[in-house]
């Protein structure tokens, strides 16, 4: 089975310099790079639910870019710092990108995600309809 690579044109930069993509296909199984809350200007919102709405747009766009909508979402997995005290903003505004059937779902505590200061790094595994 081939796999092929997805990397939105936002993303190219990313691919070049640290060799990483942001999805990668196989059959019809999408496999997502984690997408941190960053906002346009590459630092992290000092708002919570700013923040999880970035991280939830990375997401959008590498699900748009390989066809797949957030219905298609099979899992994820987030990775908190401080994973108990933002937890329920998460879970709110999550909601706000994905809804029922739900998805399963693997909420993890860490001490720290690549860029500093963030909170939640999202990572989705979907699949394309046929």
């Amino acid at each position: 089975m081939a796999i092929k690579t997805v990397n939105p044109k936002a993303s190219k930069s990313l691919y070049d310099q640290f060799h990483f993509s942001q999805a990668v296909r196989a059959g019809e199984l999408l496999i997502c790079s984690g997408q941190i809350g960053t906002g346009p200007d590459g630092k992290v919102p000092a708002d919570l639910a700013a923040e999880f709405r970035n991280a939830w747009r990375g997401v959008e766009s590498v699900l748009q870019a390989a066809g797949v909508e957030f219905s298609d979402i099979l899992e994820y997995t987030t990775y908190h710092v401080g994973l108990q005290s933002g937890v329920a903003t998460f879970m709110k505004v999550r909601d706000e990108f994905l809804s029922e059937p739900w998805p399963a779902w693997t909420a993890i505590g860490i001490t720290e995600l690549a860029v500093p200061g963030a909170h939640v790094e999202i990572r989705v595994t979907a699949r394309k309809r046929k």
